[in-house]
């Protein structure tokens, strides 16, 4: 029962997360832009990369599309990571990996609504 509610909450925070960073993407906030800019996206790109961020957030929360908003959020971090990389940004690097963590971690616990009845 422990194990559920710490998962919720770790579902709560990732959800909350990603749909504040897919909302200042998706507006197309002046430090998104600037943190994107610096790898050529341009602003529709950064747009597109918010509105697949938010969607991701909204099928974290069902029990059907659980694995597919983690795997989402997860692919989209691992980018952000990748390009942090290309940059040498180890500091940049370091702030993304316990997201990503996070998303892997709700995955194995899995979805604490979800019913074991197959």
């Amino acid at each position: 029962m422990i194990l559920k509610i710490l998962n919720s909450a770790l579902i709560l925070f990732a959800v909350f997360m990603g749909a504040k960073h897919g909302w200042n993407m998706l507006t197309a906030k002046p430090e998104m832009l600037e943190m994107f800019g610096k790898w050529n996206f341009s602003k529709n790109a950064v747009m597109i990369n918010g509105a697949v961020t938010l969607l991701a957030s909204i099928l974290i929360f069902f029990p059907k599309t659980f694995v597919w908003g983690n795997f989402l959020m997860a692919a989209g971090i691992l980018m952000i990571i990748c390009l942090q990389l290309l940059n040498k940004d180890l500091k940049g690097v370091a702030i993304e990996i316990p997201f990503l963590l996070l998303n892997l971690i709700i995955i194995y616990l899995q979805h604490p609504l979800k019913s074991n009845v197959l």
